[in-house]
């Protein structure tokens, strides 16, 4: 099914809340844009969004369930959050940022592995938690917690490998085949098929939003740190753009790789409100660069929030 005749499966409590994730949708579209959002109170349980039950490639969004895997083995003892990992640029994971922009091996201590993976989406300090707690373990904690929406695949070096495995190191290329993909659902690059990536919906990552806002899984100790990490994220360019004042408190993660462009996260005022969100977005078009749909995604966190406030 192409783009332009997809009809979104709307959610929204009463005909206002219709509306806002209806105009949500028709701006998105009209930039080339497909996706899936979801914003719930989480205290009042009122939501709007669109889409919210289609299975999307998650990109670095997969680095949250990760983290509270292993903050859950740290908060039970099983792993020690001052260990020392050494991490050797030459052989970890692509990536512009942290570890792995590092051009000499360093060593870090697991907890400041999950500030990394989190604050500024380390690929190398991922795949290196991902080292001490599996792929296998990781999913399987999620299966157990009952987060059925959301599965982890894989590593996340093992976005890049499959990109290079259908385009070579021609980046421009695994865009366009992305693009192309998109449109006819059959994917040559892997890990942008739902059904072999890591992959989630809207809803179960707003659901998972919510268990941790409210210490609902693994264990307090777990929840809190990675609310507070959440905090430390240094994107700001999508949900949060028009969510930032002195009166709220952003705590996201967002996720980026060829023509996928998510973030989910939970907006906190000072009034009390708290709205959880995802936005989970594929471009129709060649983009690399695309300051427009990041502007777009703001302004549905914007939007969402002041209809969803209390």
């Amino acid at each position: 099914m192409s783009a332009a005749a997809h009809h979104p499966v709307y959610t929204g409590g009463d005909t206002a809340l219709s509306s806002v994730a209806e105009a949500i949708a028709a701006d998105w579209a009209a930039l080339g844009v497909r996706g899936s959002f979801l914003a719930r109170n989480l205290d009042t349980g009122e939501q709007l969004g669109f889409d919210a039950d289609e299975p999307v490639p998650l990109a670095s969004v997969a680095k949250v369930p990760l983290a509270l895997v292993v903050l859950d083995r740290i908060a039970a003892g099983e792993l020690d959050p001052g260990r020392p990992v050494t991490v050797n640029p030459g052989t970890s994971s692509v990536g512009p940022t942290g570890l792995a922009a590092f051009r000499h091996p360093a060593t870090v201590a697991v907890g400041d592995l999950l500030l990394l993976m989190l604050s500024v989406s380390d690929n190398a300090a991922a795949d290196a938690l991902f080292d001490l707690v599996p792929v296998a373990e990781t999913d399987a904690r999620l299966r157990a917690w009952g987060c059925d929406g959301i599965r982890v695949r894989h590593r996340m070096n093992h976005l890049y490998e499959c990109a290079a495995g259908a385009a070579g190191n021609d980046f421009s290329l695994a865009l366009e085949l992305a693009v192309r993909d998109e449109g006819t659902g059959r994917h040559t690059i892997e890990t942008l098929d739902p059904a072999h990536a890591n992959a989630g919906t809207a809803a179960a990552l707003v659901g998972l939003l919510q268990r941790v806002w409210r210490d609902e899984i693994a264990t307090p100790a777990a929840t809190a740190e990675l609310r507070r990490l959440m905090g430390h994220q240094v994107f700001t360019q999508r949900l949060a753009a028009e969510l930032r004042a002195d009166t709220l408190r952003w705590s996201g993660k967002t996720g980026t790789f060829l023509h996928l462009r998510h973030e989910i996260g939970v907006v906190e005022a000072d009034s009390g409100d708290r709205v959880a969100m995802a936005a989970l977005t594929r471009a129709t078009r060649r983009a690399g660069l695309a300051p427009d749909i990041d502007q777009a995604i703001g302004a549905a966190g914007r939007d969402a929030f002041e209809a969803l406030r209390s």
